[in-house]
């Protein structure tokens, strides 16, 4: 039987740093890969080979990115994160570590109730990720 395509989408919204972010995303996780870029030419009105639409998966789950050449009053919030289930005590530090860096921590990675090891960080993209690890 034929996989489905994924039909719906987180789409992240950056100012300039798009291609900066999927690329750090994408490396931090098994099964991550930047599906397709396209990016803004000369004769449009955004900075020429910026992104103007990105696919990517991370752990298999595809995304979309883009960078937006208007301004806007707002940016992420930690009310929709990313939820990763990470694989390996290893995976989930090294994660947690690079969100980290630049970014602010909401929980430290620890051991709580619902999982062994868990924590949550905005990184410096604005981006929130709650990681936890496989049970």
């Amino acid at each position: 039987m034929e996989q489905s395509k994924q039909k719906i989408h987180s789409f992240l919204m950056f100012e300039g740093k798009a291609e900066e972010a999927i690329n750090t995303y994408t490396s931090l996780f098994d099964q991550s890969k930047i599906i397709s870029i396209t990016r803004y030419d000369a004769n449009q009105n955004a900075p020429e080979g910026s992104v103007m639409k990105a696919k990517f998966s991370i752990k298999g789950q595809e995304f979309m990115a883009s960078d937006s050449y208007v301004k806007h009053a707002f940016t992420f919030t930690p009310s929709i994160s990313m939820f990763v289930t990470c694989d390996s005590v290893e995976e989930i530090d090294q994660a947690f570590e690079k969100l980290s860096e630049g970014g602010e921590v909401l929980m430290p990675l620890a051991a709580y109730p619902f999982s062994p090891k868990f924590g949550w960080v905005n990184d410096k993209f604005g981006v929130s990720w709650q990681l936890s690890l496989e049970v």
